[in-house]
Order: structure tokens, then sequence, then C-alpha cells
């Protein structure tokens, strides 16, 4: 999953700033650090919104320092921002997209829609319009090595670090 850096700042008031490096034009703030990265992936994505209705390109996040903060993307977005960059990059509009799929503009004004929980089957039938696969990858949260006492590394049982969901 998509996740971006964030810089806390406090302000004068006490207040917790939040903005993304990635993303200047959002931000938005909470009276405890937790309070703002809770608040964090709603900025974000309102303000990625606003740069798909202005047509403008989605920025991939940039690297994250050890110490630094970032907010995910919820998966459904991340595959919504994929589908509006994939349409971008094949040179296809809304309209071009719905003739290619036998449907009408709402139903694509839906699928590129951060917020509505569209059908994966529709996102990959949009894909498949625009001539891309989708692959879907799962990795596991957990570190993939342990640090025992004695300064050694040793893999850690655990599941594979992707999984492809489905077969051709």
């Amino acid at each position: 999953m998509w996740r971006y850096p964030v810089v806390l700042e406090k302000d004068d008031n006490g207040t917790v700033v939040v903005s993304f490096p990635d993303i200047p034009e959002a931000h938005t703030f909470g009276d405890t650090q937790e309070d703002a990265l809770k608040r964090a992936a709603e900025a974000m994505l309102t303000a990625l919104e606003a740069r798909i209705a202005d047509r403008e390109s989605i920025p991939l996040p940039s690297e994250i320092r050890d110490d630094q903060p970032g907010v995910r993307l919820p998966a459904l977005a991340e595959a919504k921002l994929l589908l509006y960059q994939a349409m971008r990059l094949a040179r296809v509009n809304k309209s071009q997209l719905a003739r290619r799929l036998h449907t009408h503009l709402p139903q694509i004004d839906r699928l590129i829609d951060l917020r509505h929980r569209s059908r994966f089957d529709q996102l990959e039938a949009a894909f498949n319009a625009l001539n891309f696969d989708v692959r879907i990858c799962v990795r596991s949260r957990e570190p993939e090595t342990d640090t025992k006492a004695t300064g050694s590394t040793a893999r850690r049982h655990r599941p594979p670090d992707h999984a492809r969901i489905g077969a051709r």
C-alpha cells in the first residue's frame, strides 16, 4: 500500500499541524499527535480528489525515514488512483473509458471517486479496457528478521511476502 510521509509540527496554539511533502496542498491538525495523524488520511484523500478533479498528476509517495511517520491510503483508494494514472498513461478520458466498458459516464465517475465503494470486478474491467493487467500483492507487516542478543539475524517463519490472488 502507498504510504505517504508526513511532517508533524506544533503551532503557536499548541495544536499539531500535519503537512505532506509529496502533496503540499494537504494540511490538517489535531490536539495531539495521535489525533492529527487520524485526520491526516482524510486530508490526503481530499487533496488527491482535488487533483483528480483538476486532471493533475498524482505523486507517488517518497521514501519515509525511520523516524518519520507516514499515512497509508486505503487499498481501494490506491486501486482507484492507479486506475486514474492508467487512464492518463493510456490517454483515455472518462467518456472514452465509458464507451469501452459499454457503460454510462456516472459509473466511471464512481470508479475514480476515492470514497465510493466500487466493486473490484468493475475496477478490473476498467483496467482490462485500458490494456492493463491487475495483480494483487499482500505483504506481512511483521519485520523480516529477528535480531538476537548475539547480533545475528534469523528469518522468522511467516507467510510469503506476496501472494497472487486468482489464476489465469
